[in-house]
């Protein structure tokens, strides 16, 4: 069954075109809460949703870095934070529940609020609601990185995605096309130490179950090989047999794709990080379209060098006909 990237519970978006920029870094969240249940079982249980470590990095780095404030201690200052959890306990609270609000102090925001009447009930709510939660704040963390690469668009960058797809994904200035065939694009940005970098093919429907995680990995092994070379003569882009790749189906925007997650590695060679593709049929059901995202960047923490790239692949839509 797909996985939905949708929000339940109360969600409310406002438009305030006056509102501030906000403030903290990309992948923070910061946590409003009594310091009695920032230390209890509720602190343990955000920390265990928020910041576990993010799967399919080769270093431990968190899902997200959290900091924390008391209710009393909630200023004007920390209301401009990009990422906010407000964890309201009040005995007189009429209503309990989890809320999702965007731009409430300033822009562009993500607040979740979860409202418990004691610790237990927050508690369980915030246990329930976490997989919701921790989506929330990273589709945020996603979306802010599309709006930033619309903004400084490589405009050019669509046409070689829409020839082999039909449809086309938004870059932000610094991608360069490095490769182009009819049914495979390479595009990247490289710079001294880092590699971000987007994969985007597609090759013929062949039989049924061409989701499988065997199917899938056997197609991107054989069209890394003919078009990622490595550094070394002979050597080639392959995927790490250290740690079998996962996948999950997910449903965004109405499209429908299969999520793959592992690592690769440079046959021949001693190069490797973390990669993320999203497969799906093409409008036609003739091909098997794949859009690949991976990171190389051996001097330095991955997690936010791979979601700046894994959102690109978000940007994705199909052409629309000009009238």
């Amino acid at each position: 069954m797909a996985c939905l990237l949708v929000f339940t519970g109360c969600k409310t978006k406002t438009k305030r075109p006056l509102l501030p920029n906000v403030s903290g870094k990309a992948g923070e969240v910061l946590v409003v809460i009594e310091r009695p249940d920032w230390e209890a079982d509720l602190g343990v249980s955000i920390r265990e949703a928020l910041a576990s470590d993010t799967p399919y990095l080769a270093q431990r780095e968190p899902l997200f870095s959290l900091s924390n404030v008391t209710p009393g201690n909630f200023s004007n200052m920390f209301k401009m934070h990009r990422n906010l959890l407000l964890i309201n306990v009040n005995p007189q609270n009429v209503s309990s529940g989890v809320v999702y609000k965007n731009n409430v102090w300033a822009q562009p925001q993500a607040v979740v609020q979860v409202n418990a009447v004691d610790g237990a009930q927050a508690l369980a709510l915030f246990r329930e609601a976490s997989p919701v939660i921790a989506e929330y704040f990273e589709q945020n963390e996603r979306d802010r990185i599309i709006a930033n690469a619309k903004l400084y668009e490589e405009r050019a960058l669509q046409a070689p995605v829409e020839k082999v797809t039909g449809g086309i994904l938004h870059f932000p200035s610094g991608y360069r096309c490095r490769k182009y065939t009819d049914d495979f694009v390479w595009i990247a940005d490289e710079k001294q130490y880092t590699n971000q970098t987007v994969l985007v093919y597609k090759y013929p429907v062949d039989g049924p179950d061409v989701f499988t995680l065997e199917k899938i990995i056997a197609a991107r092994n054989a069209i890394m090989k003919a078009n990622v070379p490595g550094p070394v003569e002979g050597s080639y882009m392959t995927t790490s047999e250290a740690e079998e790749p996962v996948t999950r189906s997910l449903r965004y925007h109405g499209r429908d794709f299969m999520e793959t997650r592992g690592f690769w590695e440079v046959e021949g060679d001693f190069m490797g990080g973390p990669f993320v593709s999203h497969s799906f049929y093409s409008p036609d059901g003739k091909d098997i379209i794949v859009l690949e995202a991976f990171v190389f960047a051996p001097r330095y923490d991955k997690r936010q060098y791979l979601r700046q790239v894994e959102s690109l692949l978000y940007s994705f839509e199909w052409k629309k006909d000009e009238k």
